[in-house]
């Protein structure tokens, strides 16, 4: 069994200001194609705070100094969001928060991914996911070509003689 050097646990308010931070650097570091942000780092902690919060189950995933290091959130069966620092990517913290998200919503998870975003779009095939539309960017307010993509666990229906 592999073990990472990240802790997952549930995000709690004074987490607001981290979680941010993660939102903002991940999408900096990985997604240079998308427009400059036009939101202040308050804003993105206030959006975090009194809409993501309330509205998700939000998981982070902190580091062996309790820095959070990543974060992910839940909204009805939608994977709303994955974000890392781009310093622990491929160490697992990724895997750790989505099978949180999955033990929460073990019937089924939907997502948005950006079409240029290969690197999630690899990492959530590898889990399990694949891709049941796409988009030329109308339905984002970044308005870049997405997939949604759907996870569906495994079931063993074995049929019954009669």
């Amino acid at each position: 069994m592999t073990t990472t050097p990240f802790t997952v646990r549930a995000a709690v308010p004074a987490d607001a200001a981290a979680v941010a931070h993660v939102h903002v650097a991940s999408r900096e570091a990985t997604m240079p194609y998308l427009p400059p942000r036009r939101r202040s780092d308050a804003e993105v902690e206030a959006w975090v705070r009194d809409v993501v919060m309330p509205r998700s189950a939000v998981w982070v995933a902190v580091d062996g100094q309790d820095r959070v290091v990543g974060y992910a959130a839940v909204a009805g069966d939608d994977l709303d969001a994955l974000y890392l620092l781009a310093g622990v990517l491929r160490q697992g913290a990724g895997s750790a928060l989505l099978g949180a998200a999955k033990a929460y919503r073990p019937g089924g998870l939907t997502l948005a991914v950006f079409q240029r975003n290969t690197g999630a779009i690899a990492f959530y095939t590898r889990h399990g996911f694949t891709v049941v539309d796409s988009n030329d960017g109308s339905r984002n307010m970044e308005n870049e070509p997405d997939l949604t993509m759907r996870w569906q666990p495994v079931t063993n229906s074995t049929p019954t003689g009669g």
